[in-house]
């Protein structure tokens, strides 16, 4: 018991046997629900056909509704070790749910309309839901954002290496935010300036660096609480997790390479 009692708190494993708070069970079930909704669409994908790239395609319900649905049960999940007054984390987990749900909304009803969701802007109604799902990413980046700082600024809790993990998935996060506006930024230059089909084309090149920096804040703190399970030592689980986010940040480094040189 006593030697328990010295343990320093963040060397040991979490038990996470507080109770579940509606606002998290709340992210948790949307976050499920999306994921459902882009297994759904792949499912529809495999009856109806049509290319899988594109603009328009079953591809985007399908990818985005993982994508978000994943996301937001890691960042409810996540959060949960920031140093964060409790009510202000109810707040901003439930608007990036809500979010996440338009996020995932309008694209679904694009697809299902066979439009572009993003950078059309052929009728009012196609350029109303373009804007509606710009601006919300402009709110995604807010409210991460937000959570990165706090992570940096007070040391999240959790076993040994959670606090890399966490400050390192929020940072490559980061990376795929501005990924992500700057496609929408490049591409809604190009359509105002009457380039439509390049405006499409013009978002691949960052598509993968996109992709690869998204699920960061999910993939390494989760290793670390795996780690947290085993009986290794504290240095040694903090050299593993180390070792991760070096090969995560050389994943995205070469993303940002092969971005630079296809563009």
């Amino acid at each position: 018991m006593l030697s328990s009692l010295k343990t320093p708190p963040r060397d040991r494993p979490v038990s996470r046997l507080r109770e579940v708070r509606p606002a998290e069970r709340l992210c948790h079930a949307t976050g499920t629900v999306l994921v459902l909704s882009g297994l759904a669409h792949l499912v529809v994908f495999a009856v109806d056909g049509g290319p899988w790239w594109g603009p328009v395609s079953w591809r985007k319900p399908v990818t985005f509704g993982l994508s978000f649905g994943l996301t937001l049960m890691a960042v409810t999940w996540v959060t949960s070790y920031l140093r964060i007054g409790e009510r202000l984390r109810t707040v901003l987990l439930v608007v990036f749910a809500a979010d996440c749900v338009v996020e995932v909304g309008g694209i679904t009803l694009q697809a299902w309309r066979r439009v572009p969701s993003h950078l059309d802007m052929e009728t009012p109604f196609d350029t109303a839901v373009s804007m509606t799902l710009a601006v919300g990413g402009g709110v995604l980046v807010v409210l991460l954002t937000v959570f990165a700082v706090v992570s940096f600024r007070r040391r999240p809790a959790g076993p040994e290496g959670m606090a890399l993990a966490v400050r390192s998935g929020f940072a490559v996060l980061l990376v795929a935010l501005v990924s992500g506006a700057a496609m929408i930024a490049r591409g809604v230059v190009l359509v105002r300036t009457g380039h439509q089909e390049a405006a499409y084309d013009s978002t691949a090149p960052l598509k993968p660096l996109h992709g690869v920096s998204l699920h960061a804040v999910l993939v390494l703190p989760a290793l670390a609480w795996s780690l947290s399970r085993t009986s290794w030592s504290g240095r040694a689980r903090w050299r593993i997790v180390a070792t991760a986010v070096g090969c995560y940040a050389a994943a995205v480094a070469a993303a940002g390479v092969w971005a630079v040189v296809t563009s």
